[in-house]
C-alpha cells in the first residue's frame, strides 16, 4: 500500500513538472516566434506576408492533426511493424506511449502558437492594406474572421483526417523523427 502511494505521489510530481515545462516552453516559443513575425513580416510586402500567414495556418492545422492522430493510434499495429524492423515503428510506439505529452506539444503548444501568430500576422497585413490602398481600417475584422474560420475549419477537417488515418500519420511522423534524429531506429 505504501509503495502505491509513493508511486502515485512521484507520478503527481512528475505531472506538475511537465505542466511547468510545457508552460515555460510555450512562453519561450511564443516570445521567439512573435518577435520573428513582428520584425520579419512587418518588413515584407502584402504577398510574401500572406504566404507566411498561409504557412503558419497550415502548420497549425497539421500540428493539430498529428496531436489527434497520436491519441487515437493503435500501438499494437506498430509492435507488429517493429518486429518486421519497419523504419519509424519504434519511434511511433514511443509517440503513442507519450500521447498526452505529444498531443499537448503538437496541438496546444504548436497549434495554439500558430493561432496567435496568424492573428498577429493578419493584423500586420490589414495595416499594410490600409496603408497601401487607403481601405477602411475595418478590414482588420474581415481578415481576422477569415483567418479564424480557415484555422477552425481546417482543424476540424484535420481532426477527421487524423482520426481516419492515425496509423499512417503517426508512422510518417515516426519516420520523419528518425530521419532528423541522430539515433536511427
Amino acid at each position: 500500500m505504501k509503495v502505491k502511494k509513493e508511486r502515485k505521489k512521484k507520478k503527481g510530481n512528475s505531472n506538475i513538472k511537465w505542466y511547468i515545462e510545457v508552460t515555460l516552453l510555450t512562453f519561450i516559443l511564443s516570445m521567439f516566434f512573435s518577435y520573428i513575425s513582428a520584425n520579419g513580416v512587418s518588413n515584407l510586402s502584402i504577398l510574401p506576408a500572406t504566404l507566411i500567414l498561409i504557412l503558419v495556418v497550415m502548420v497549425g492545422i497539421v500540428a493539430d492533426m498529428i496531436g489527434i492522430s497520436v491519441t487515437v493510434a493503435n500501438e499494437e499495429e506498430f509492435h507488429a511493424k517493429a518486429t518486421k524492423k519497419i523504419a519509424g515503428s519504434k519511434t511511433s510506439i514511443e509517440l503513442i506511449k507519450r500521447a498526452s505529452k505529444v498531443a499537448s506539444i503538437s496541438s496546444d503548444v504548436i497549434g495554439d502558437i500558430c493561432g496567435v501568430l496568424s492573428g498577429a500576422i493578419g493584423t500586420m497585413i490589414a495595416m499594410k492594406i490600409v496603408q497601401t490602398t487607403g481601405a477602411s481600417e475595418n478590414i482588420q475584422f474581415l481578415i481576422s474572421a477569415l483567418i479564424a474560420c480557415i484555422m477552425v475549419g481546417g482543424k476540424a477537417i484535420g481532426k477527421d483526417v487524423g482520426i481516419a488515418n492515425a496509423t499512417k500519420i503517426v508512422h510518417t511522423v515516426g519516420k520523419g523523427i528518425n530521419k532528423v534524429s541522430l539515433k536511427k531506429q
